[in-house]
């Protein structure tokens, strides 16, 4: 795998891969690991205790969240977004957003930098 597509020790392709057992939930943190960076965007897993977040801001980028555990509040543009397991929620480019942890979740981040 070179260094500009894919992250050595994490996806290699050809391969089923548990997502949600990559990071664990840490007592008051959010943890986080890139699994996959390449040209076309980056593949992030997260893990978030009760009531940590991210604070607003913006990516040039559009990003989707995959809830793959618990339940989590967005606010896009303003706009709260509630979701829980199972859910995926784009988060448009240089639109402002923030996350925060309604509950200890698990997501994976969807960075697309494609035009």
């Amino acid at each position: 795998m070179s260094k500009e597509d894919g992250v050595a020790g994490s996806l290699t392709g050809a391969e089923a891969v548990e997502l949600a057992g990559l990071v664990e939930v840490s007592t008051e943190a959010v943890v986080s690991r890139t699994i996959y960076k390449g040209k076309a965007g980056t593949l992030t897993v997260f893990a978030f205790d009760r009531g940590q977040e991210l604070s607003e801001h913006s990516a040039p980028f559009d990003a989707c969240v995959q809830v793959l555990e618990g339940r989590v509040e967005l606010k896009i543009g303003g706009k709260p977004v509630e979701a829980t397991a199972g859910q995926l929620v784009l988060m448009p480019a240089d639109v402002p957003h923030a996350v925060r942890a309604v509950e200890p979740f698990k997501m994976l981040l969807i960075m697309l930098k494609g035009g």
